[in-house]
């Protein structure tokens, strides 16, 4: 991740981020703790509830506005604003502590909230335009990772401060706590103070678009929450991707609001300083979870951890109400950490590289809406619940019921994820696959992959390397073998052949005007030679009347394979130098959809 740093003004906007996390999560800790020493059981459990509530609230109210200014004005503008309001919020907040105003201090958390609504489109639509498409997988992990960093170190720093301060206060007594803490309120003054000075040293990448305008009437009958939905609900990718990340924070906010009165059920616990550091093993999993995620999806991004991560976050979920030492339970906090890690940063870069760059502010701000929503409403039903007498090792089992059941559809409905998981088994984890030229993929609108084709596990490399799903055309006879046809439904293939190619061609010219990716070989066939022959007619019809582009790719590293159709065995690799090698796919610049097939050829060849 080095080379992220070479950006101008990279470093000033990864340290704006851990403040903001930190300082943000300062208060909440604060006022938190404070509940846990005063408070027990369903009370406990319901104000937390509360608390985090007034942070979900402005995300969902201030869907529109935020989305709105991102997609207006310069995102740094709108971080340096931010940065100037936690300043105001903070000042008001260590006056809060100064007279002891706990209701105050609670309820300045809904302040927090809005700055932080205001923020976060800008700060992670900023990204894309910082770094760029090719290093976005890697630049989501850092930022995911930072952040946690600073959440992990705001826990764990303001817990052993908050309990330090308070060594010898009447902790029953919620004026004299706040009262105690007032240094940590200036604490959090001076670093939103160092926030703004960062924020002003990142660099305006995009210019006021004036002709942008807000009204105020059609935002409060919803016209605008309407509209910008729409443009979420009509992108299947990214409704799917926040789908998935809204379920993972839903369950997470419940976990976090149930599990400190679990622990003093279970663990008899009641040090804030040990319960909230079981929690932070959470964030440390985090970090390593998308650490991770960012070494394996260099220069692309890796959507086959998706599935095993979200499936392994669900079973972890379910062994917490079983455990009953410290220990065991930091470690399954830091495994759930990890699998969210690894679920979370592919998705987020999935919504980001399928929106439109016009249209980014308005996807994160709906994405913050659509989680927001999740959240709050995840915690409503959880104080129903423990209303109605359900214990909170009962909350954890509801919990890991509705983790696999978002699990399960998240899969079902991206399948193309699930090559991931198939290709250890077809190729045997024998070859490691390169992918260039990613950042020449379009992320929406109707492409038209062409290249060579060398080998039985073409598609497969293909689709693992594109994280759109692709549609290919494949011969019946293939897709009509028992083992062969339910993946191939299940991936939309089109099966072709001399008898219905007409009717086939048809289907492939539909899929593109549908504005989705299809795939032709065009030699028709597996290579005898390596070479590409010559191209097959029809391509004319696939392309007709047809708004895209052509996507010129080449393969390497599958000829003399055992997957493909070379001959002399003298030619075939041994075991040893299959597993030395690699396999790379190049993807071309994009060409327009009625180029000739002659220059569609010919550009193939000059990626070899």
């Amino acid at each position: 991740m080095k080379q992220l740093f070479v950006f101008k003004g990279f470093f000033a906007y990864i340290a704006m981020v851990f403040i903001n996390a930190f300082v943000d999560l300062g208060h909440k800790i604060i006022v938190q703790n404070t509940v846990f020493k005063i408070y027990d059981g369903d009370i406990q459990i319901v104000l937390t509830a509360v608390l985090n509530a007034l942070i979900l609230l402005p995300f969902i109210f201030l869907f529109s506005p935020s989305g709105y200014l991102s997609d207006k004005y310069p995102k740094p503008t709108i971080m340096r604003n931010s940065a100037l309001v936690a300043i105001v919020a903070t000042l008001l907040i260590t006056l809060c502590y100064y007279q002891g105003w706990f209701i105050g201090a609670f309820c300045l958390t809904l302040l927090m909230g809005i700055q932080s609504a205001i923020y976060s489109p800008a700060k992670y639509g900023y990204l894309k335009e910082l770094v760029g498409v090719d290093h976005l997988a890697q630049g989501n992990a850092l930022v995911q990772a930072v952040t946690i960093v600073s959440i992990l170190l705001g826990t764990i720093v303001f817990s052993a401060l908050f309990e330090l301060l308070l060594a010898d206060t009447d902790l029953t007594n919620s004026s004299v706590i706040l009262k105690g803490v007032v240094v940590l309120g200036w604490v959090m003054v001076a670093l939103s103070v160092i926030e703004w000075w960062f924020s002003c040293q990142i660099k305006q990448t995009k210019p006021v678009d004036n002709s942008m305008s807000f009204n105020r009437k059609n935002y409060i009958k919803g016209g605008y929450l309407a509209s910008n939905l729409k443009k979420i609900f009509v992108n299947r990718t990214i409704w799917l991707s926040i789908v998935g990340l809204s379920m993972f924070w839903s369950v997470s906010q419940v976990m976090l609001a149930t599990f400190p009165a679990f622990a003093k059920e279970v663990l008899s616990e009641n040090n804030t300083l040990v319960i909230q550091g079981i929690m932070a093993s959470t964030g440390i999993g985090i970090v390593l979870g998308s650490l991770f995620a960012a070494r394996i999806s260099k220069h692309h991004i890796e959507l086959g951890i998706i599935p095993i991560s979200a499936i392994s976050f669900a079973l972890l979920l379910g062994t917490i109400a079983t455990l009953e030492s410290s220990i065991s339970m930091a470690l399954t906090f830091l495994g759930l950490g990890v699998t969210g890690g690894l679920f979370i940063v592919p998705l987020n870069s999935l919504m980001q590289y399928s929106a439109k760059e016009d249209e980014l502010g308005t996807v994160l701000a709906g994405n913050n809406w659509v989680q927001n929503v999740a959240m709050l409403s995840s915690l409503m039903v959880t104080i129903a619940l423990v209303s109605y007498g359900m214990s909170s090792v009962g909350v954890f089992y509801v919990l890991m019921a509705i983790a696999l059941a978002g699990a399960l559809f998240t899969v079902y409905q991206l399948p193309h994820s699930l090559t991931r998981m198939l290709a250890p088994f077809v190729i045997q984890c024998r070859y490691k696959l390169k992918i260039l030229g990613f950042d020449n993929l379009p992320a929406g609108g109707a492409v038209l992959l062409v290249g060579n084709h060398i080998s039985w596990i073409d598609g497969l490399v293909l689709q693992m390397a594109c994280p759109r799903k692709v549609r290919f055309v494949m011969q019946r006879r293939c897709y009509e073998l028992w083992y062969i046809k339910p993946i191939a439904k299940l991936f939309d293939a089109i099966p072709i052949c001399d008898a219905n190619s007409n009717e086939s061609l048809a289907l492939v010219n539909q899929a593109l005007k549908d504005g989705e990716v299809a795939c032709l070989f065009p030699d028709a066939a597996i290579t005898l030679n390596s070479s590409l022959s010559v191209f097959i007619s029809g391509i004319e019809r696939v392309i007709d009347e047809v708004d895209g582009v052509i996507v010129p790719f080449y393969l390497n590293g599958l000829w003399e394979r055992r997957w493909s159709r070379a001959t002399n065995s003298e030619l075939r690799e041994t075991t040893h130098q299959d597993l030395s090698r690699d396999i790379s796919i190049i993807f071309g610049k994009p060409l327009a959809i009625g180029t000739p097939d002659i220059e569609v050829k010919q550009s193939i060849f000059e990626l070899k």
